[in-house]
């Protein structure tokens, strides 16, 4: 019932090759693993480091090109999970399908399974700046070690995601992040906290740090990796599991209990999934009958 887990406040810098990339990438998860972790996640758009790798001209890239890293991306990625035995949340990466750019999270599973997941709400800059179109559609996915779900950023700050996630039995929210402020880092930590009482879950959070000064949009990063739990006896205080420094580059690993969140909900000193008026608003569980 116990689950180690890993996250990445991932140090945005310019680099010269795709092999650097993969090097930064490898060390984070040989550092994992070398705590027994049995998931690592990555932050929100830590691929666009790739953009600042330049053309074979000199020039500069820009969001259009990203997807042509996808195969390179997920062959490495593949390998690292493979290799080390480990579930890799790899943050999220641009695709081009069907005429539309993407914000797409992906797990890969330590046999070798690939699985994506869309960003389902995306922001006015995504859409104005980069347009990005929003998912269609939420998965959980199933491991050896118990059903979560992947949203990212922005999506966390939607509650009705969230309670969709909870009624398919997810019992872990991972959430990269990239955020360029403190209003909008403010905004991800503290929704994640409300998400994590509301529907007694866990949330890692992670989000990245430094910058990318010739990639528009990535010059200002304000990141921090955090584990959260439901606010109740059995949970750290401020359900604070762990954190990392704020804007360092650095790795922080926690151990979750699930049936301490099957025990909360059942008899906790506030049992919010149970105690839901669906007499009153929508029961997403009825959703989840007739999906």
């Amino acid at each position: 019932m116990r689950i180690r887990v890993s996250a990445v406040q991932y140090h945005l810098h310019t680099i010269e090759s795709f092999n650097d990339f993969a090097h930064q990438c490898e060390h984070y998860i040989k550092t994992a693993k070398e705590f027994n972790t049995e998931f690592i996640l990555f932050p929100e758009f830590f691929t666009t480091q790739l953009l600042s790798i330049g053309s074979s001209q000199g020039t500069r890239l820009t969001i259009n090109e990203l997807p042509g890293f996808t195969e390179q991306y997920r062959t490495l990625f593949s390998r690292f999970a493979i290799e080390n035995n480990i579930h890799i949340i790899g943050g999220t990466h641009v695709i081009h399908r069907e005429g539309k750019l993407y914000n797409v999270a992906h797990l890969f599973y330590p046999d070798g399974r690939v699985e994506e997941q869309e960003k389902l709400h995306v922001t006015p800059t995504e859409v104005e700046e980069w347009n990005i179109a929003g998912g269609e559609g939420l998965r959980v996915f199933d491991t050896e070690k118990g059903r979560i779900a992947i949203l990212t950023c922005y999506d966390i700050e939607f509650p009705e995601i969230v309670r969709m996630a909870k009624a398919k039995g997810a019992d872990i929210i991972f959430c990269p992040s990239c955020t360029d402020d403190r209003h909008g880092f403010h905004r991800v930590r503290y929704t994640s906290h409300a998400r994590a009482i509301e529907n007694q879950v866990y949330v890692v959070l992670t989000g990245t740090v430094g910058s990318l000064p010739t990639v528009d949009f990535m010059r200002a990063n304000f990141g921090q990796a955090v584990v959260i739990s439901p606010n109740d006896i059995p949970f750290p205080p401020q359900g604070l599991v762990v954190e990392g420094e704020l804007n360092n580059d650095m790795i922080v690993t926690a151990d979750l209990d699930l049936s301490l969140l099957y025990e909360v909900r059942e008899r906790g000193s506030v049992t919010t999934w149970r105690d839901r008026r669906t007499d009153l608003y929508y029961d997403w569980e009825q959703e989840v009958k007739f999906d």
